[in-house]
């Protein structure tokens, strides 16, 4: 049973480390900054946040479309103990320095929101299409810089397939592709290019989901290389364009900016 130490959850020291040896590499990866790190945290941390997956009064919301079938739980207060306070330590001020001497970028802010963060789940058949993430945050008014997950996979064989692929757009094909081990971390620097996504169905067996924990992060003055139009997830089409789906928070804002907009004047 590992003990809720709240202070003790993530080796800070560790990852400041790490942020040292590997900045340049990170800024320097192709098809875009990103890197990948293995048996970050205690082994039997990330036990516990898997026993809590299915815990609880949690409410999993499921998308599904021609580019994506997946669940997604972002609602705080669902969240059980360990889950909660891992989040916690990663939406915090050591952990944002950690990022920030890895990729370069600072002013960092974390969402509490969890907006299309929180625990991800992809059962068998399931997929999610090589897109760029929305750009702003809808309730913050912030840009997003970077995306932090935390695989949750025990024993993953690679014939389940599942790799977090990134793509070079232009040239419409992955560069690089990772499986979803468990304690395996991957951060990525968001932009207007940043396409990633696991494409092809999962094909592991009917008890076992792709799992795992994902973080976003902002910066309020800054957009970095993000597109300056406001825009949902873009998918990543067949022809090579770009599709949004949805109701999503790019769309959202742009309504309510106007309406400000149109306010302000009367």
């Amino acid at each position: 049973m590992f003990s809720l130490n709240h202070n003790q959850m993530v080796p800070f020291d560790k990852l400041d480390k790490l942020a040292e040896e590997q900045a340049e590499t990170y800024k320097n990866a192709k098809p875009f900054a990103h890197g990948y790190y293995d048996d970050i945290f205690p082994t039997e941390l990330l036990d516990q946040v898997i026993d809590e997956f299915e815990i609880g009064e949690k409410q999993w919301l499921k998308f599904e479309s021609k580019y994506e079938k997946k669940m997604q739980m972002n609602r705080d207060i669902n969240l059980q103990p360990i889950t909660r306070a891992l989040i916690h330590n990663l939406n915090s001020e050591p952990f944002l320095n950690f990022l920030s001497k890895l990729t370069g970028i600072k002013g960092l802010i974390p969402d509490p929101y969890l907006a299309g963060g929180g625990l991800h789940k992809i059962q068998r058949g399931g997929k999610l299409g090589v897109h760029v993430d929305f750009n702003e945050h809808e309730t913050m008014n912030v840009y997003r810089r970077i995306n932090v997950l935390v695989y949750l996979n025990k024993d993953w064989l690679k014939e389940w397939g599942g790799h977090f692929e990134l793509w070079d757009g232009d040239k419409q094909g992955c560069i690089t592709k990772l499986l979803p081990l468990f304690n395996r971390m991957a951060i990525f620097t968001t932009t207007a290019t940043s396409f990633h996504g696991h494409p092809t169905p999962l094909n592991c067996p009917e008890d076992r989901c792709r799992m795992s924990l994902a973080l976003y992060y902002y910066t309020a003055n800054d957009r970095g290389d993000q597109q300056k139009q406001t825009h949902s997830t873009q998918f990543l089409t067949a022809d090579g364009k770009r599709e949004e789906l949805g109701l999503e928070p790019g769309f959202l804002t742009k309504v309510k900016r106007k309406v400000k907009k149109i306010i302000g004047r009367l």
